[in-house]
């Protein structure tokens, strides 16, 4: 049997029928329309604080806070996809986001590679592509090809709801869902007949050596 891909999606907005979600709904559409499986996790009322550099992950292969951030640890192995949205907060991601994304990708060892990465963005009026910019970097340090639409992944809207008159939007979120379906189906296609890419030892560097 063919083995059903997975998403996860991690909302940032402390609201929960906030525009994010909105945007994500536009996207679990397609996800079910083409037989993929999806978790939507709210994360913006969580406590979750930022990383303290103290490095115990580097032994344990987790975060030293056991927190929702280790439980999203064992859900992204899992997933071929992880979807990310916030709302724009002074022209950046929402700061309990980031606390997690960064204590995410940081006390992890496991293989990122090559899953599906897609950040989803949505402001009042600017910041948009700002903190497009910031989501994205989580992926390309992480060697996961990044899934885009026909235009940057952003959907407009303030007060709760408002985002569902932006067709333009709309739009966006369903080819990109479109879009994470695609390559998601493509890697795993890629990984059984090709083979994945030849790997190099990791080399690191610091400017001050």
């Amino acid at each position: 049997m063919e083995k059903k891909l997975k998403v996860l999606m991690l909302n940032g907005s402390p609201r929960k029928e906030g525009n994010i979600a909105y945007a994500f709904r536009e996207m679990e559409q397609i996800f079910e329309k083409n037989n993929v499986e999806y978790e939507n996790i709210l994360l913006g009322r969580n406590d979750i604080r930022g990383c303290i550099a103290c490095e115990t992950c580097r032994r344990n292969h987790k975060c030293c806070f056991d927190d929702i951030v280790n439980e999203l640890a064992v859900k992204f192995e899992k997933a071929d996809g992880l979807v990310i949205g916030s709302p724009v907060y002074y022209g950046s991601a929402n700061g309990t986001l980031v606390s997690a994304l960064q204590r995410l990708f940081y006390s992890t060892s496991f293989d990122k590679s090559l899953k599906v990465g897609a950040s989803v963005v949505c402001a009042r009026r600017s910041g948009c592509t700002a903190t497009f910019d910031e989501l994205n970097k989580f992926f390309t340090l992480s060697n996961m090809p990044v899934a885009t639409s026909q235009y940057w992944n952003n959907i407009y809207g303030w007060e709760p709801g408002e985002a569902k008159v932006d067709d333009e939007g709309s739009q966006i979120m369903r080819v990109l869902a479109r879009n994470i379906v695609f390559l998601m189906r493509s890697i795993a296609l890629g990984k059984k007949e090709i083979g994945l890419p030849e790997t190099e030892e990791h080399v690191w560097t610091n400017f001050t050596r």
